[in-house]
C-alpha cells in the first residue's frame, strides 16, 4: 500500500527549532503533528506548544518509545550528544527519525543535493544549519571545479542560538567540515562558527571561500544562482550576496532571512534546517505507507 498521507509526526525538542517546527507540521497538507515532546512541564517552549493546541509531553524519549501507536517520523531538535540513545530506543519500533542536531549518527541529507538518499533511510542527518546552506552552492561548484580548499564561515544572531546548540559547537564545527568534505570531494576543509552579539541582531550569513585554479566569474557565478534558486524553492528567504573570483580565490556569501511565523525573521539558521526538515517529510508522505498504520494491521 503506497501514497498514503497524514504521516503522524512528533517532535522531540520544545525550543525555538521546535516549536518552530511544530507550527510547519501545522500548515502541512501531509503530516500530522501528533505530539511536542519535552523534559520541563515548566518550560516555555512546552507551555507555548499547549496554548497553540499541540499535544504535549514531559516525558522525553520515554514517551515516544511508550506511546500507544508508533510514530512515523520523529524530529529530533535535541542536542548531538542525546541523539544516539534516541535513534537506539527509535529504531526498533519502525519510526524514522530526522536528525536536526550535529550528530553524525544518521545519513547526511542536503535536499538539492541527495533528497533521494533520505528516502532509504531511517536516521537521516540534516547536518547543521551551515551545512544546509552552503553545500548546495559548493557542491555545484566542485561537479565543475577541483578546488584546493574551502573555508566556511557561518555567522548567527545570538539569540537564535539556543542552549543545545551552544554546548554542541565542537560537533557542529566537525560536522559541517566532514559534510563538505563527503559533498564536494575536497580534503582540505575549515568551518568556523561566530554568535554575533549585534543589536539589532544579524540576519543568518553563510560566507564561502574556495581556492579554485581555472575558476572565472561568469561560469561562477551561473553555478552559483542555478543552486541558490534550487534552495529557494523550500527556503525562500536565501539569496546570494556577494560572488567575486579574485586570483584564483572564489568568494560566495548568502543571507536567509526567516519566514517561519514562530521565529523572528533574522533567525534563517533555524529556517533552513526547519525547512529542509519538513521538505523531507513531506517526501516520505508522498510514497510511504505510515508506520502506524502498518502496525495496525499485524
Amino acid at each position: 500500500m503506497t501514497g498514503r498521507t497524514d504521516l503522524n509526526v512528533a517532535v522531540l525538542g520544545a525550543g525555538m527549532i521546535g516549536i518552530d517546527l511544530a507550527s510547519r507540521i501545522g500548515r502541512s497538507a501531509s503530516l500530522k503533528c501528533g505530539l511536542v515532546v519535552g523534559r520541563d512541564d515548566q518550560s516555555l517552549g512546552l507551555r507555548r506548544a499547549a496554548e497553540l493546541g499541540w499535544a504535549t509531553t514531559a516525558g522525553g524519549i520515554d514517551a515516544l518509545v511508550d506511546a500507544p501507536r508508533p510514530f512515523d517520523i520523529v524530529f529530533d531538535a535535541t542536542n548531538a550528544l542525546s541523539h544516539a540513545e534516541h535513534w537506539a530506543r527509535l529504531e526498533p519500533l519502525g519510526t524514522t527519525l530526522i536528525d536536526l542536531t550535529p550528530s553524525r549518527v544518521g545519513h547526511m541529507v542536503a535536499p538539492t543535493v541527495n533528497v533521494a538518499d533520505a528516502l532509504q533511510c531511517g536516521n537521516v542527518n540534516l547536518i547543521s544549519c551551515g551545512g544546509q546552506a552552503s553545500i548546495p552552492i559548493l557542491h555545484a561548484l566542485t561537479r565543475q571545479y577541483e578546488p584546493d580548499y574551502i573555508e566556511v564561515v557561518t555567522t548567527a544572531a545570538s539569540p537564535s542560538v539556543g542552549r543545545a546548540t551552544r554546548l554542541n559547537l565542537d560537533e557542529y564545527i566537525a560536522t559541517t567540515q566532514e559534510a563538505v568534505r563527503t559533498f564536494t570531494g575536497v580534503c582540505d576543509v575549515k568551518a568556523i562558527v561566530n554568535l554575533s552579539p549585534a543589536r539589532p541582531p544579524a540576519v543568518f550569513r553563510v560566507a564561502m571561500s574556495l581556492l579554485v585554479p581555472g575558476a572565472t566569474l561568469e561560469p561562477v557565478r551561473a553555478l552559483v544562482d542555478a543552486a541558490a534558486e534550487e534552495v529557494r524553492a523550500y527556503t525562500p528567504g536565501y539569496r546570494v550576496t556577494a560572488c567575486a573570483v579574485t586570483d584564483e580565490r572564489v568568494f560566495v556569501a548568502v543571507e536567509v532571512t526567516a519566514s517561519g511565523d514562530r521565529i523572528p525573521r533574522y533567525a534563517g539558521n533555524l529556517d533552513i534546517i526547519n525547512s529542509a526538515a519538513v521538505l523531507i517529510a513531506e517526501q516520505y508522505a508522498a510514497g510511504r505507507e505510515p508506520v502506524s498504520a502498518a502496525k495496525e494491521l499485524t
